[in-house]
């Protein structure tokens, strides 16, 4: 499947048309080769998959596909908006409610669920709409804030996060965004707040765990090796100059962006160099993927590691308010 047949089929939960094949220059002889072959599916009359697309069937396949059949049988004046409209820019939807297709619209009952699709009343449905691809959706800006506005904190901070990444959004489109909400707009507000700028899943879900439990910032700067790193390990970290410790963490689900896309004369830049000002490392821990789902857990284990660090360096941390013997 060529690029631009893949994206097409992508942002339909996997599916694609024959016009869409011809589109992206495949004739007729290919596609029936392509079908006898097993490569590509029929689906139903008229649509067609790629057989590896339908290895692994997730929720957000599943949501892309309700969505793309709804905006099909929906008027002009419909646009995907909230999550649906996040999926359909191919944003990460962790962690939010996928069982609803949500759409905007000038009319109807506002908030009816009707079919699996919940829709929104705005009159007039704009500003922050598009069409691509015969698609009609709300921008990313206005999407990401629409899912601050009415969703839990940590999967709309993901979000955020991974717009931010792709270059789709900036804090002063997600700020203007945030004067059309018709709701939600201090909700969406403390999201934008606590933007971590991280790259992966994983990493904006430990940086929003830091900051909730109080704890303190990482550095900018990667850490000094500890010891020779396990080639067969898959590992990001954050450095904590001031208490010596690295933490370690999977980087699970990292962040899409094709802002740079490296060739030989122009190839990736080097990574940032640790900061030679700072200290060596003396302790390190390791959080999972799952154990992201305690952050009370997370958070113990790593002010467990900094005493453990500051008791080896013989260091001790005292605070202004602390009261005097």
């Amino acid at each position: 499947m060529n690029p631009q047949l893949a994206v097409m089929a992508s942002i339909r939960g996997g599916v694609f048309r024959r016009t869409d094949a011809r589109a992206c220059g495949y004739a007729d002889a290919d596609i029936d080769a392509l079908l006898e072959s097993g490569c590509w599916r029929r689906i139903r009359h008229g649509m067609y998959a790629a057989q590896r697309s339908l290895m692994l069937v997730t929720d957000e396949v599943l949501h892309l596909r309700r969505v793309y059949r709804v905006l099909r049988a929906s008027g002009p004046d419909v646009f995907a908006s909230h999550q649906s409209a996040a999926a359909l820019h191919a944003l990460p939807v962790w962690g939010l409610d996928l069982a609803r297709v949500h759409v905007t619209a000038p009319d109807g009952r506002s908030g009816r669920l009707r079919g699996g699709v919940h829709r929104h009343i705005r009159d007039p449905v704009g500003p922050g709409l598009q069409v691509w691809n015969g698609l009609r959706l709300v921008s990313p800006a206005r999407a990401v804030a629409e899912v601050a506005a009415t969703s839990p904190v940590m999967p709309a901070l993901v979000l955020a996060d991974a717009a931010m990444y792709a270059g789709l959004v900036s804090r002063r489109t997600l700020r203007h965004a945030l004067t059309l909400l018709d709701h939600g707009n201090k909700r969406a507000h403390a999201v934008f707040d606590q933007l971590t700028g991280a790259t992966s899943i994983a990493e904006s879900r430990l940086r929003f765990i830091l900051t909730t439990e109080g704890l303190p910032t990482p550095s900018p700067s990667p850490p000094p090796d500890l010891e020779t790193p396990d080639p067969d390990l898959s590992a990001a970290s954050l450095w904590f100059p001031d208490e010596r410790t690295i933490v370690e963490y999977e980087p699970r689900f990292p962040f899409w962006c094709d802002a740079f896309e490296p060739t030989e004369r122009d190839p990736l830049p080097e990574p940032p160099a640790p900061d030679p000002d700072d200290p060596q490392p003396v302790a390190q821990c390791w959080i999972s993927w799952t154990d992201l789902n305690d952050p009370a857990t997370v958070a113990d284990r790593i002010r467990t590691t900094f005493a453990q660090a500051a008791r080896r360096t013989g260091i001790r941390q005292f605070t202004a308010a602390r009261a005097r013997n």
